[in-house]
């Protein structure tokens, strides 16, 4: 096959069970491997799945879910029978058997199937968090979370994005980039959850330059020129005074010292 085969594994929850069917029927088609598999978890409205669908569809994708809300159900039956996208709903079919034999309704309760060891799965939940939301990637995340970290590039918004998520808190990120507009969703997020992060420009300086290095590149680019990292540092600075949110300067400060000032408060 000159192109992989796309999965779209759709989850409410962590979506572990959806990926070991995927996994498990792979195996049977080894000159299909590795396939393209795309994991979503934590799928809470039909706008979001709605977006999914439509790469989905365009991908010529095939979707397995383990989606439990009705609501989602019927939007994905609805939408894979519209447009003949291929779909599997992994959960439905035994769900409803169950229900018609017992007469018990289901809960839709989504994880419930891990709450025998809940603290290590709200880990999990959380780790799947701070990577989905990382880096601005989807705004929408920051609603979501229980704390939203900002900062210019190369202050260790993602490390202390997951080292909170070890402890089981739902973290987004947001790089601070004078030329890039900031997403509405921004100004909806409580500010007690916001945290601006700061350092000293020489920091900075060194921090990008090795950066620069690290990646074969010209360590004397505009990246980590004093005049560009000043600029970035007045902008964030002065969002910060305007969303009236908590400073934490981590120069010189390891990430477990940083969270824990985060959650002193």
């Amino acid at each position: 096959m000159s192109k992989k085969q796309a999965i779209y594994v759709i989850s409410d929850s962590v979506g572990e069970t959806a990926q070991k069917v995927v996994a498990a029927v792979s195996a049977q088609f080894p000159e299909l491997n590795p396939m393209d598999i795309r994991r979503y978890p934590f799928i809470e409205d039909t706008e979001m799945l709605g977006d999914i669908l439509q790469e989905a569809l365009k991908e010529k994708g095939i979707v397995v879910h383990t989606l439990v809300s009705r609501d989602l159900v019927n939007f994905v039956e609805s939408f894979c029978r519209r447009t003949s996208l291929s779909y599997v709903d992994v959960m439905s079919p035994l769900t409803t058997i169950l229900q018609g034999i017992t007469g018990i309704a289901p809960q839709e309760q989504p994880g419930t199937l891990h709450q025998l060891d809940q603290d290590y799965f709200d880990r999990v939940a959380a780790i799947e968090f701070a990577v989905k939301y990382d880096d601005g990637k989807d705004p929408r995340g920051m609603l979501r979370a229980d704390y939203v970290i900002l900062g210019v590039s190369r202050t260790s918004k993602t490390p202390l994005s997951m080292y909170l998520a070890n402890k089981n808190l739902k973290v987004a990120n947001l790089p601070l980039i004078p030329e890039v507009p900031l997403p509405k969703e921004l100004m909806e997020v409580d500010k007690e959850k916001m945290i601006g992060l700061t350092t000293s420009l020489e920091s900075l300086r060194s921090i990008r330059k090795s950066r620069l290095k690290a990646l074969g590149l010209k360590e004397d680019s505009s990246y980590s020129s004093d005049e560009r990292i000043l600029e970035e540092m007045a902008y964030a600075e002065a969002l910060y005074q305007r969303l009236g949110i908590r400073i934490i300067h981590v120069e010189k400060r390891a990430i477990e010292e940083t969270a824990a000032l985060i959650l002193e408060n």
